[in-house]
């Protein structure tokens, strides 16, 4: 068990705790949503919603990516899958509130990247 000295005895976070918890949020984020194809199919369903082989074509991700990439999506809440069971069988995706709450995310990150890229 490590002990702290007195002087550090105090439940207050000190300084440097206080900026890494501020930046903790952006690396949380950041984990969440950063992969590449994750970003791009995000992106792509702020137009709405889309069935699988709509965002295969419009995203250009292979169907293995796009299967796994909509499945951790999901799982994260981030996206909603409606499926209707008529034939033929089809898998509606649509950002849920939690995704849609990204929107002004992409668009201060695309204002940016138009700035400095």
């Amino acid at each position: 068990m490590v002990t702290k000295p007195p002087s550090e005895e105090t439940d207050e976070p000190t300084e440097v705790e206080r900026r890494n918890a501020d930046v903790c949020n952006v690396v949380g984020s950041i984990e969440m949503i950063g992969s590449k194809w994750k970003l791009i199919v995000l992106n792509d369903l702020r137009e709405g919603e889309k069935r699988f082989n709509e965002l295969k074509r419009s995203t250009g991700a292979s169907s293995y990516t796009l299967s796994r990439v909509l499945g951790d999506l999901e799982e994260a809440g981030f996206i909603e899958n409606r499926k209707e069971f008529e034939a033929p069988v089809a898998s509606y995706y649509t950002l849920s509130e939690r995704g849609d709450a990204l929107c002004p995310v992409f668009e201060s990150l695309d204002a940016w990247g138009d700035d400095w890229l």
